[in-house]
């Protein structure tokens, strides 16, 4: 199954039930929001859940681009991405957690025909705060899914203040042997899908009060389940990623950790720049600044001639295409290429700040810290750099 007709089948299978489907926003925040870029579907949606009606109604569904730095150390895993889609059901003061799982087993089993032998779920397991989650332990039960109770690992918040509540969660087994354990005991149970039902606003002192409305607010990574799905080990292994797998390792010989990096910061870079945003030292462009200087310095430490030059066109093509984006692939190009060259000028500046003899010696965390923050040179650059594999200025574009 493509992960296009998974996203397709998950948005019909909810507006069969009443849900209405909504356009996805741009990665970008409304002005004035404190976040740099959204970070799940239902962060457009957060006035909504605090109580003011939405013109479609109170079942919505939708498909939205986000983006998490949180997960920029962990990239090159099996299951994380920089940006990625996520797919997103809600219910504003509708219907309870136990009628959301229950469609969630039932898109999964029957819709997208996962073995029911393969699925674990967590519920809330309540605390000194908030007792246990006994009507979603309940619908596992009776759907014959093994469910194990924990406490940190099934709340959820928006941060150290507002909306927040227990969710459940359900995870797919991803082993080559029968399941076994459970999700907080064998990684190889992969979380597919968070159902959170929240009900409450966490204040400045940590105390809890209700929510104007009892919400339902789910989220499921589309490309970890395409991967899954499709017999995978990784999500840069599902379809989404075949023109990557096809036409970089031939132009850029990397090792597979490498090559993973490669694609997520270069698709990542294009949805960024395709949804307007432009390298800088702060924000948002400091963000797309770091993605794209962190793939330079992977390419170039085997060899210095490597070039953003040589992108296919078709990369980028093929990924402003999959996220929607009108924009001319050629503007795209234009400013990776600038920061290429940007970054080359930092490089020989880097040389020449290293060369002082402050910076003969074996180098401390201060003095990364000084190189990061004064001159704008990464550790890994810089690790590079003192290592003996010495990158060179690139001599193509």
């Amino acid at each position: 199954m493509k992960t296009e007709h998974i996203a397709r089948t998950f948005v019909e299978y909810f507006e069969e039930r009443g849900h209405r489907r909504v356009t996805g926003s741009t990665l970008l925040p409304p002005p004035g929001d404190p976040v740099l870029f959204t970070t799940s579907g239902m962060h457009p949606l957060t006035p909504y859940l605090e109580g003011r009606p939405h013109p479609d109604g109170r079942r919505l569904v939708n498909v939205q681009r986000c983006l998490r730095t949180t997960d920029l150390e962990e990239v090159g895993d099996a299951t994380h991405l920089t940006v990625f889609e996520m797919l997103g059901t809600w219910s504003l003061g509708d219907y309870e957690g136990p009628e959301s799982l229950d469609w969630g087993y039932g898109l999964l089993t029957e819709g997208l025909g996962v073995d029911p032998g393969l699925l674990h779920a967590t519920v809330f397991g309540g605390d000194d705060r908030t007792g246990p989650d006994e009507a979603s332990l309940e619908l596992w039960q009776r759907r014959g899914v093994p469910v194990e109770r924990t406490v940190r690992d099934n709340w959820w918040s928006n941060g150290p203040t507002g909306p927040c509540g227990p969710d459940s969660e359900i995870f797919l087994w991803s082993g080559d042997t029968p399941p076994r354990s459970t999700p907080t005991r064998d990684d190889r149970w992969v979380e597919v899908w968070n159902h959170v039902m929240m009900r409450h606003r966490r204040l400045d002192d940590g105390s809890l009060v209700p929510l104007p409305q009892r919400n339902i607010d789910t989220g499921l990574g589309l490309e970890r389940l395409a991967s899954l799905l499709q017999g995978k080990r990784s999500v840069y292994e599902c379809d989404v990623f075949d023109p990557w797998r096809r036409l970089v390792p031939p132009l850029w010989p990397l090792d597979e950790p490498s090559l993973r990096v490669t694609y997520d910061h270069l698709r990542s870079a294009v949805v960024v720049i395709g949804d307007g945003v432009r390298p800088g030292n702060t924000g948002q462009g400091y963000v797309l600044r770091r993605l794209v200087r962190r793939v330079l310095t992977v390419l170039w430490r085997e060899d210095p001639t490597r070039t953003l030059q040589d992108l296919p066109t078709e990369l980028i093509e093929h990924t402003l295409d999959h996220f929607r984006q009108d924009v001319d692939p050629g503007d795209v190009r234009g400013t990776l290429l600038d920061e290429e060259r940007r970054f080359v000028r930092l490089l020989e500046r880097g040389r020449r700040v290293l060369a002082r003899p402050r910076f003969r010696r074996p180098l401390e965390e201060d003095d990364l810290r000084y190189l990061h923050d004064t001159h704008g040179l990464p550790r890994d650059l810089v690790m590079s750099l003192r290592g003996g594999r010495v990158i060179d200025s690139p001599t193509k574009g």
